[in-house]
């Protein structure tokens, strides 16, 4: 394997949500056989053809433009066909890799991602090189951004290429379906028949989406309606109550602020648009 170009970088002692310790690009001809990284790594396969092979994903193939991610003491293999391919790689870690795990973002079982827009990605990575060089404190936020805005990309092409599911109804229609009828009575059996699966699957798969079991979606979405109503009209608090499924509004105001750690009456305060 012929490096070109690396950058190692320490990671600040400040800078514990996203931090980009390394970046580089290379032209590889041999594969990285059973290594394990103390970090979180994404490589982006510029062109040609290989492997990745994981514990949680298996063996994959990937074939370019293509990004796969890398976790850290987790023992992997990857690498070009005889042909060798060109990478970029950026190594990163802190406590917003978390969410990126628990939002899906990122997935262990599914690390490869297929791209369409090559450029995009490319321009990323060149950012992260350029501000690793330049070494300061602003340079070190802006290439934490630019990962950021990599783990959305590849999410994005991620959800936009995954084929329809064998096994039933994408799970995106069933969130939208659940966001539709927010502010109607859900009935988990029945709902969960329309799409042919056991109310605990529905509940299961929609947690693993969003994070919360249907009904707690479904109270997040009319909350974020009513902050929504509170801050852009001047309808009284019964209205905004009534609008999003609550008969009650004194029961409506004791749920806000459990939520929300104030009123609405005190929301509508900090963030009304005048």
């Amino acid at each position: 394997m012929k490096t070109s170009d690396a950058i190692y970088r320490s990671p600040l002692a400040s800078a514990g949500g996203l931090a980009v310790t390394g970046s580089g690009r290379q032209h590889a001809m041999q594969a990285v056989r059973d290594r394990k990284l103390p970090s979180h790594a994404v490589v982006l396969v510029e062109n040609g053809h290989g492997f990745l092979e994981s514990e949680a994903g298996g063996r994959q193939s990937v074939k370019s433009p293509a990004l796969f991610w890398l976790f850290p003491n987790r023992q992997h293999s990857y690498g070009p066909d005889a042909e060798g391919w060109s990478e970029r790689w950026a190594l990163f870690e802190g406590s917003l890799v978390r969410d990126f795990l628990r939002l899906r973002l990122i997935s262990e079982q599914n690390p490869v991602v297929d791209l369409r827009n090559l450029d995009r990605a490319q321009r990323l990575f060149n950012a992260i090189h350029a501000d690793l060089l330049e070494d300061t404190n602003l340079a070190r936020a802006s290439a934490a951004a630019s990962l950021h805005r990599i783990v959305v990309l590849a999410a994005q092409q991620a959800s936009k290429l995954k084929p329809a599911s064998p096994e039933g109804p994408d799970i995106a229609e069933i969130i939208e379906a659940l966001r539709r009828r927010a502010t109607q009575s859900l009935d988990m059996a029945a709902f969960a028949a329309e799409y042919r699966m056991s109310p605990a699957t529905l509940r299961r798969k929609v947690t693993a989406e969003v994070g919360l079991p249907p009904k707690g979606f479904q109270l997040r979405v009319r909350m974020d309606h009513a902050k929504e109503l509170l801050a852009t009209t001047e309808d009284k608090i019964e209205t905004v109550a009534a609008k999003i499924g609550f008969e009650d509004a004194f029961y409506f105001s004791r749920l806000f602020h459990e939520r929300e750690n104030c009123t609405p009456r005190e929301f509508r305060a900090r963030y009304r648009r005048t």
